[in-house]
């Protein structure tokens, strides 16, 4: 007989045992008690992108019989949306999931939210110098790089390109930023002819394109950081009968269809339902901190020691060939929107 491995066995069985003794206990202290709710807040709150990011919270809170409310404003007003988080915070929620519209704004809402009782955590967007424990959303830098690569490889490294902007949200910012400056270091003969905020408003973002493509005949590629603008630059590019090549980050119905149609060559879309069943996970763990002992300095300094700065869920490259795989009414046949 093989002793060497017996003794494995047995010390292998005496830890199995230990673990299986202690798991129900485990298991009881990370199971939500009776009412125990959390919410998502968000701002434009009926955009469709909201959807698959609430099912994805919403599935993993029923893990854990937690309650979930989905909140916010329906208006792109920082102003609205901080009200309706001071609303939410009345409700004395275990935690909420927050996409804020601006970083700085809510600095402070954050902050006097975590030190009253109610963890925090942002996605799609952040509010880096606040309190928040953790921060989920798709590399907005690894977006930026690969739709620069894709306009290139398109259009060829020699060309005029615009892009559209929603200054003051983080994760937009980054997406447009970056690709300027990614341009600029790998690709200096492609030329930025035209650079417009549009705030996610449609008509403004047609209005923008349309002047673009008429005082710049020869663009040929936009880039834009959301599905919103991306609508309204489609229909100028459709009236203006331009090959203009449209790429945008997110996706809405309106544009997979214009995907399907080859209207728009392609969307990244941040993986929305990771998005939100992590983005519970790492709420609810902020909540129940106290059912382990990392080692850091987290019983002298105070900070809750669930602290994830940065968790990526990744994005998906939307074309014709894949598209019908992100068919919302599809997708929330059978299940529950509220």
């Amino acid at each position: 007989m093989n002793y060497k491995k017996l003794k494995t066995v047995l010390a292998s069985t005496a830890l199995v045992g230990s673990i299986s003794t202690a798991a129900p206990a485990a298991a009881e202290g990370i199971m939500c008690e009776p009412g125990e709710t959390y919410i998502m807040n968000v701002m434009v709150s009926g955009h469709p992108y909201w959807v698959p990011v609430y099912q994805g919270f919403k599935q993993a809170a029923e893990a854990f019989g937690c309650e979930t409310v989905f909140s916010g404003t329906p208006d792109y007003d920082i102003t609205k949306q901080i009200a309706s988080f001071e609303q939410d915070l009345v409700k004395t929620p275990a935690g909420i999931l927050l996409h804020p519209m601006q970083s700085d704004p809510f600095i402070e809402p954050i902050n006097r939210a975590i030190g009253n009782g109610t963890e925090i955590v942002t996605f799609a967007a952040d509010s880096p110098n606040s309190d928040r424990t953790a921060y989920i959303t798709s590399d907005n830098l690894a977006e930026a790089k690969f739709a620069a690569e894709e306009i290139v490889k398109q259009v060829g490294d020699s060309a005029e390109y615009a892009v559209l902007e929603n200054p003051g949200q983080s994760n937009h910012d980054l997406r447009v930023t970056a690709l300027i400056a990614y341009m600029e270091e790998n690709y200096p003969n492609m030329k930025l002819v035209g650079r417009q905020a549009t705030n996610q408003d449609s008509n403004a973002a047609y209005r923008a394109t349309a002047s673009i493509i008429q005082a710049n005949p020869n663009v040929a590629a936009i880039w834009i950081p959301e599905a919103g603008s991306a609508e309204g630059a489609v229909a100028a590019k459709l009236e203006a009968n331009s090959d203009l090549l449209i790429m945008h980050a997110d996706v809405t119905p309106t544009t997979l269809e214009h995907i399907k149609a080859g209207n728009i060559h392609m969307s990244l879309n941040p993986n929305q339902g990771v998005q939100g069943f992590m983005g519970f996970m790492a709420v609810h763990l902020a909540n129940r901190a106290d059912i382990f002992d990392p080692f850091n300095d987290w019983q002298t300094s105070g900070f809750n020691p669930v602290q994830i700065p940065f968790m990526d869920n990744g994005f998906a490259v939307i074309t014709k060939d894949n598209a019908d795989s992100f068919d919302l009414n599809v997708y929330m046949e059978g299940r529950d929107p509220a």
